[in-house]
């Protein structure tokens, strides 16, 4: 997000790269080093600026400017305020933090801490409210990074620390959408909170829109999110019984047309995970066959033409693991 809200237009793209040219000319011209390019009439001609998508940031970086030689990176204060800010986006936190013990101004600047924040953590309450006088990204930056760490370690003291600095309210499509919206998460402290937290796993389900998806790799987007337990129990059936629920919800025509049912989904989603780790496992020698699939598949979900089952087992053998 901070790489897009900074990158230059087009339009100063071209002017930004033709001043340069023009110093550039100007420099080879005075040191007889340069290479001039000569017009019809003799003159010398400026060359036009060659296209480019985006500033050609190293070349900047290792110009000089006012003749005077540097040895390394020019000080970014020396160029325009929207080109600094540009290089700056291209840093994580703990570089931008080094950056700005340096160009305290840029490495301050609240559009670079607000975009990291946001990139980040995509769904924060605090994000909704009026942001009272003197309020810092930067510091919301590192206390969203510290409630993380204790998520990780401990989920309910992560989300009393989240509620304590105001960040989070106590509710639970609130707390669905901030562990939709980020990948700072640790997966395992994860499915504990939601084996615990039924209520914020169903709005954790509604958040997922599997419209035009087929159905192996809509299981996979699922639990990309809300990881699967490592063997079968309670939890397991749950996940898959509210994936069922929504992804006919999603699919209406699809249900229609197919003839499926929140039930048969459910049959399709096990047969799906029980082929993947036969398709996968290297403890399994005798690979189960599309025929034995179909088979299998058919005596439990009638309904269920050979040909829609067939791409199931396809999409298992060339993709891979459902839950991997």
């Amino acid at each position: 997000m901070g790489q897009a809200l900074w990158r230059l237009p087009p339009r100063q793209q071209r002017q930004l790269q033709e001043e340069l040219a023009d110093r550039l000319a100007d420099r080879g011209d005075g040191g007889g080093g340069g290479r001039r390019v000569l017009g019809t009439d003799g003159g010398p001609q400026r060359r036009d600026a060659q296209p480019c998508y985006g500033p050609d940031i190293y070349h900047l970086l290792r110009t000089r400017i006012g003749g005077k030689e540097q040895n390394g990176f020019i000080d970014l204060e020396m160029l325009p305020p929207e080109l600094g800010i540009t290089i700056l986006s291209y840093l994580n936190a703990t570089d931008l933090c080094l950056a700005g013990c340096v160009w305290q101004d840029l490495g301050s600047d609240e559009y670079l801490w607000q975009g990291l924040c946001k990139s980040t953590w995509g769904h924060c309450s605090i994000y909704n409210r009026r942001l009272p006088a003197g309020f810092s990204y930067r510091r919301l930056y590192l206390q969203l990074d510290e409630g993380c760490l204790s998520f990780n370690a401990n989920a309910q003291e992560g989300i009393s620390y989240f509620m304590s600095k105001g960040i989070l309210v106590d509710h639970p499509t609130e707390l669905a959408k901030f562990i939709f919206y980020t990948t700072r998460l640790h997966w395992k402290t994860l499915r504990i909170y939601l084996d615990e937290r039924r209520d914020v796993l169903d709005e954790l389900v509604t958040l997922h829109n599997f419209r035009n998806q087929f159905l192996p790799n809509a299981l996979r987007d699922f639990f990309r999110h809300i990881h699967a337990p490592e063997e079968r129990g309670e939890y397991l059936e749950t996940l898959i019984t509210k994936f069922s629920h929504r992804f006919c919800t999603c699919n209406p025509g699809l249900v229609r047309e197919l003839g499926l049912s929140p039930d048969a989904v459910y049959v399709l989603c096990y047969s799906l995970i029980l082929l993947s780790i036969d398709l996968t496992s290297p403890h399994v020698k005798n690979k189960m066959s599309k025929r034995e699939f179909i088979r299998n598949t058919r005596r439990a979900a009638h309904n269920v033409s050979d040909d829609f089952v067939g791409h199931l087992y396809d999409n298992i053998y060339l993709i891979g693991h459902v839950a991997a």
